[in-house]
């Protein structure tokens, strides 16, 4: 099976940063590029008049393709039915979406990014360059045919405060991103984007093969397997088989489809370095370009399926500030995004070292007492911290490893159940933004919980006062993250 390869020449200690490419000066720098001639425009631009064709997708041609082989049809047996209707639905969706191309524009104004749309309902964008937290491109499969790519710029406030132009030439496409980060960074608008570093590149075979060591992949085929077995030795007739067969096989095409989405959303992951963040690109058909600054993430978690274990596989995620509504009257939850769709130990904790210097911290177990309070889970219960962040571990099946960064912490709480009085226990857990990303002290010594009750906010606060004075912001961590390396004191 074939491993992960760094692509870097040599590996990258925190301390040897410096030999890679020209650093990037975040507020007021230059980058070692020569700069382009071009600039981006401050009147109102459209975007290319392929746009309709590639936001109508693949249920335009497929509604295209169909008609137009039962109008061959019909011709090839005589028939005289007639089809207008049916292009003339088509011709009123290309009307449409050549009107909907016409009036979306796009232009910088000042100090933001703005998108007007709409004919009759008028909608208007406008995106401080202050908030950006990074530009992507996407390319989906339609658009790559076409020679085109998406430009979104990404903010804190979720897909409701998200500007994307649908779509521009690749190469101008490009040259947009590059325009927008570098005023972001309150550069001149023709800095280029900043030179970046490769660190990993992520292997097919073993992203395919990872997916179906899937506990969710195994337990299908399992129950797939054993009414096929009894029906083959004829203890269990066939009609008993059939009544639930059917339901297993839909269970585990659903299954497949959620595998194969992954596998073609990760396909050729590739993740490198640069001063405003880590780039990954993945993608089978569609192609992402994606940036993330080292400020934007709010925790990362390190997933250990029992399958992989064996094999000593692991998949590294983060949780990115900026999320989505999941529905009305409810809380937005995080991006969760894949910094390793599926590695080593040794790539995981390099990639970690990325964004945290200081990961590698001692955690200790609950008290034995906590047995009583958790008999299946406690032998796999640690949690520790450090001046930059608080890592705990659970998970009996899947174990489950978080850190996050006391800079990022929004919430600290201690709870005590009726229980864990009687055993003179409680816990304490650090709450960031979004949904279900935490480090806990589960099941603790009244006294420990106390006593981190009484530190734990000063630490948070030393924390965020070095994050700001250090520069390590949304917008980048400094000449080719360092900043984002340099550990807070302690409190």
């Amino acid at each position: 099976m074939a491993k992960l390869k760094p692509l870097a020449s040599e590996a990258m200690p925190d301390q040897e940063v410096s030999k890679g490419p020209p650093p990037l000066l975040p507020h007021g720098g230059q980058w070692a590029r020569q700069p382009p001639t071009t600039s981006l425009p401050v009147a109102p631009q459209r975007l290319s008049p392929l746009s309709p064709i590639v936001r109508a997708g693949r249920a335009f041609l497929g509604l295209l393709t169909i008609l137009t082989a039962e109008g061959a049809s019909t011709a090839g047996r005589g028939g005289g039915a007639s089809f207008v209707p049916d292009y003339f639905v088509v011709g009123l969706a290309v009307v449409l979406g050549v009107i909907s191309w016409y009036m979306t524009t796009w232009r910088v104004d000042g100090d933001s990014l703005q998108v007007a749309s709409g004919l009759i309902r008028r909608r208007t964008i406008r995106v401080p360059l202050s908030r950006v937290q990074a530009v992507d491109l996407a390319e989906p499969l339609l658009a790559r045919i076409l020679g085109l790519a998406e430009v979104r710029v990404r903010t804190a406030g979720g897909k409701d405060g998200d500007a994307r132009l649908m779509y521009l030439k690749l190469e101008e496409a490009d040259r947009v991103r590059g325009g927008l980060l570098a005023l972001v960074h309150g550069l001149p608008q023709t800095t280029p984007p900043p030179p970046e570093r490769p660190l990993l590149r992520g292997s097919n075979r073993r992203l395919v093969a990872s997916n179906l060591l899937t506990g969710a992949f195994l337990a299908s085929v399992v129950a797939l397997a054993i009414p096929v077995v009894l029906l083959s030795s004829g203890k269990v007739g066939a009609a008993v088989i059939g009544a639930s067969g059917g339901t297993l096989v839909l269970d585990l095409f659903a299954v497949v489809s959620r595998m194969v989405r992954r596998v073609a959303s990760e396909w050729g992951f590739e993740v490198a370095e640069a001063p405003d963040g880590l780039r990954i690109r993945c993608g089978f058909a569609s192609r992402v370009a994606e940036t993330i600054p080292y400020g934007r993430v709010q925790a990362i978690r390190m997933l250990e399926p029992l399958w992989w274990r064996s094999l000593g596989w692991c998949r590294l995620e983060l949780h990115l500030a900026g999320g989505v509504a999941k529905g009305r009257n409810q809380p937005r939850a995080a991006i969760r995004r894949a910094l390793l769709p599926v590695g080593t130990r040794a790539e995981a904790e390099m990639l970690l070292g990325r964004i945290l210097a200081d990961h590698a911290i001692t955690v200790t177990p609950p008290p034995r007492r906590a047995m009583w309070r958790a008999p299946l889970s406690y032998h796999f219960l640690a949690a520790g911290k450090n001046p930059s962040c608080a890592m705990s571990v659970g998970g009996r099946v899947c174990r489950l490893t978080e850190w996050i960064p006391m800079a990022k912490v929004q919430s600290i709480r201690y709870t005590q159940g009726p229980l864990q009085r009687a055993l003179d226990l409680a816990s304490v857990q650090l709450d960031v933004a979004g949904h279900r990303a935490r480090a806990h002290w589960s099941h603790r010594s009244s006294k420990e919980a106390n006593a981190l009750m009484a530190v734990l906010p000063d630490e948070c606060r030393v924390a965020r006062d070095w994050e700001a004075s250090t520069g390590s912001s949304a917008h980048g961590p400094g000449p080719m993250a360092t900043a984002h390396l340099s550990p807070p004191p302690p409190a």
